[in-house]
């Protein structure tokens, strides 16, 4: 004969709930003296009947189970009192570098020309003294790239005549003159 399934509810009859708990606590006291007998574990158990009786297994005895049970308890929450503390000081740490982000990010559209209406004079002013120093950088970097270009010129065009020096003017005027070299930097987006 064919068992049907248990539905997980409260047992309404107070006779069979007694039975029922009665069975089940024996199984329980059953498996829980399989596990410490097969598995070499200490196992404790408490259960309290439905009027207050008191039923308990444990193996080896349940006064050295709950210290156990108390002391890797404390251990946790001393290890996750470090855990939380180590999650607070990276929030913090995330909130600093999304500020330093935004920051960042809000100089650059100022940079580009963008977002502009909010800034004071001095502040336009801060901006454009930053703007005229990385465009100084900028001519320099350049001017001294175009130098090095035709010095390297200068030197194939030496190799390829034979190391005879040519005078053409183009050549003397890198080594005797100084080029002001013009640049149009356009800050912003492109105009479509």
């Amino acid at each position: 004969m064919a068992r049907g399934k248990t539905q997980m509810k409260k047992i309404e009859n107070v006779t069979s709930r007694q039975v029922t708990f009665s069975k089940r606590r024996n199984g329980l006291l059953k498996k829980a003296f399989e596990l410490s007998v097969l598995c070499d574990a200490e196992v404790g158990l408490i259960v309290f009947s439905p009027r207050g009786k008191l039923c308990e297994f444990s193996r080896p005895c349940m006064g050295k189970l709950l210290e156990r049970y108390e002391k890797n308890s404390r251990e946790s929450g001393i290890s996750n009192a470090a855990e939380e503390k180590d999650n607070q000081h990276s929030k913090r740490e995330i909130a600093n570098m999304e500020e330093k982000i935004r920051i960042l990010e809000s100089t650059q559209r100022k940079m580009l020309g963008e977002n502009l209406a909010s800034c004071s004079a001095g502040e336009l002013s801060q901006l454009e003294s930053q703007v005229e120093r990385g465009l100084k950088r900028i001519r320099r970097r350049k001017n001294e790239l175009l130098m090095d270009r035709i010095e390297r010129l200068k030197r194939k065009c030496a190799d390829l005549e034979g190391g005879s020096v040519l005078t053409s003017p183009v050549l003397q005027l890198g080594s005797t003159q100084c080029i002001d070299v013009e640049t149009q930097l356009v800050m912003g987006l492109p105009n479509v």
